[in-house]
């Protein structure tokens, strides 16, 4: 989706937030295919928020060995503890997470459920989010429904979002995340963060 630049509402960086959702480990190790591309997408973001003064926020998925977290009820979480992933995997090394960026541990797709997330933004007095995140029908769906009710102004970077079903994930960007976000290209991001 192209768009120009004056029609991108603008940030302030201070009040600003880039998270990223789930570039870990395990979860690129499932998409080895695109993970290099997606990874370099992201470092450009990511590298962009930090000289930019933005904020930068990484959230993985994690459980305990046995995964006590996860609700026999819980369908997604089935799935999880039978992939048996997400206890002792890390943020992709290639983001280079600084040691003043936190890192929120979440046990469910979205972001926000059961961690401090929205309290550490509210503190800091953000009230913008940059969105990314592996993958479009789980942790960025989720976490985009929920930021949008809480009252977030949003963005979405499609070139750093990836889900295995593509028909699905552009039909998200062209539908659930363009009437919630600003949807932007990942050039489009870069010269908002410019």
């Amino acid at each position: 989706m192209e768009r120009k630049n004056s029609q991108i509402p603008a940030i302030e960086p201070a009040r600003t937030a880039l998270i990223v959702m789930h570039y870990q480990t395990d979860i690129l190790g499932l998409f080895p295919s695109v993970a290099p591309v997606l990874l370099a997408n992201t470092r450009k973001l990511c590298d962009a928020a930090r000289a930019k003064g933005v904020s930068v926020y990484f959230v993985n998925l994690r459980f305990s060995p046995g995964y006590p977290e996860v609700s026999p009820s819980n369908k997604n979480g089935q799935g999880i503890k039978r992939l048996g992933l997400f206890i002792d995997d890390q943020t992709a090394p290639e983001l280079g997470q600084r040691a003043d960026e936190s890192l929120i541990i979440a046990h469910r797709a979205s972001v926000f459920f059961g961690t401090d997330l929205e309290v550490r933004l509210s503190a800091r007095g953000i009230d913008s989010l940059i969105m990314v995140g592996i993958a479009s029908t789980g942790v960025v769906l989720s976490s985009v429904a929920y930021a949008s009710d809480a009252d977030f102004r949003l963005y979405t970077v499609k070139d750093c979002c990836y889900d295995p079903d593509q028909v699905v994930h552009e039909h998200l960007f062209s539908t659930a995340f363009d009437s919630r976000t600003t949807v932007l290209s990942l050039a489009d991001a870069l010269l908002l963060l410019a």
